[in-house]
């Protein structure tokens, strides 16, 4: 747990004059103690390759899994340029768990690039994190030091409304949030 000040630790946010976004950000979990996290890992050379956030993991009927996991073992194959992943609960008690592939030029999410995703995650990660569905998009969007907004997609297709499911002055590519606000609002 952070208790203390970090150099890397952000101050506040553009655009959030009462401190709000900052605070739901980092201090809502455990009041008090600052909770922000990242799968990383740290190269040979001494640098470090983000793979995603640590506070967005999977859990599928009890069983956790990191959303990198997915990435790593996805964007093997040659027709998935990148890929992003959520899990949401649903108000039932259900879990729609989604993948989103940006596909590599050329290629086509059809039934057999379909079924070896499926089977790519069943058998190098688990048969519980094979996703509901599998959705082709025009890009991944980021923020704009390269991390996938997992967490603010997610807040998209729960209906959170975009100016308060994200930073928009924080993201690489904002028109690319219109299609996952466009599936919240036709997905039943």
């Amino acid at each position: 747990m952070v208790t203390n000040p970090m150099p890397s630790m952000p101050i506040r946010f553009w655009n959030d004059p009462d401190g709000s976004r900052y605070h739901d950000s980092y201090f809502d979990t455990y009041p008090g103690v600052w909770r922000h996290g990242d799968w990383i890992t740290l190269t040979s050379r001494g640098s470090v390759v983000i793979h995603g956030r640590s506070d967005s993991t999977l859990n599928r009927q009890g069983v956790r899994m990191g959303s990198a996991d997915i990435y790593e073992a996805v964007e093997r194959l040659p027709e998935i340029k990148e890929s992003l992943v959520v899990g949401i609960e649903q108000p039932d008690g259900g879990y729609w768990m989604p993948l989103f592939v940006h596909l590599a030029p050329g290629a086509t999410l059809d039934d057999d690039l379909t079924d070896r995703i499926r089977k790519t995650i069943r058998t190098q990660l688990s048969p519980r994190h094979v996703p509901d569905e599998i959705i082709e998009v025009p890009g991944i969007p980021h923020t704009l030091t390269g991390k996938r907004i997992e967490v603010p997609v997610k807040r998209l297709l729960q209906g959170t409304p975009l100016e308060k499911a994200v930073n928009p002055g924080s993201i690489d590519n904002l028109d690319l949030l219109a299609h996952y606000q466009e599936l919240a609002r036709t997905r039943p």
